[in-house]
């Protein structure tokens, strides 16, 4: 998109409301300082915003740093600074350091669910979540969190009851 002013790219997007009418302003950054909008930037390049979520963590040994995968030779570290695994034997060999990481970025679970077509209905979701239920009843019953199970478990039998 381009600045209402001049051919620029519009890299401030404004939206106002003036007497009940909404005015949409887009503009460079040279227009937008003249309208009197402080432009921060504060992005930070994606290279850096990886290195941070895929920090060292505290106490992390050394050999891991150099511990590399069989298969195509990658090192921790220099995942750590590239932010890409090199093939699927990674994630087996950084097994350990990657779990947090997974759960981190997946809101504490380490196993990304993904979404169904809305096309799917009902039936699907509802075998997902079913699914979703026993990986989570299964890992409360191998931790021996009984009560956490015990409300999974019937929370599986409500569904299954729903599909009969």
């Amino acid at each position: 998109m381009k600045c209402d002013k001049c051919d620029q790219p519009a890299t401030v997007h404004l939206i106002e409301i003036v007497n009940g009418k909404k005015i949409e302003k887009h503009l460079c950054e040279k227009h937008a300082v003249e309208e009197g909008v402080t432009v921060k930037m504060t992005a930070a390049p994606i290279n850096d915003l990886l290195e941070k979520f895929v920090m060292k963590q505290t106490g992390e040994a050394e050999t891991v740093e150099r511990q590399a995968c069989e298969s195509c030779g990658l090192t921790w570290d220099q995942f750590r600074k590239r932010g890409l695994l090199g093939c699927p034997g990674c994630y087996r060999v950084f097994a350990d350091q990657l779990m947090p990481l997974l759960e981190r970025a997946h809101e504490g679970s380490n196993q990304h669910v993904g979404k169904a077509p809305r096309c799917a209905g009902a039936g699907e979701l509802r075998q997902q979540r079913l699914m979703q239920l026993r990986r989570e009843l299964d890992q409360a019953v191998a931790a021996e969190q009984y009560e956490r199970a015990a409300a999974l478990r019937d929370e599986v039998d409500h569904l299954e009851q729903d599909d009969t």
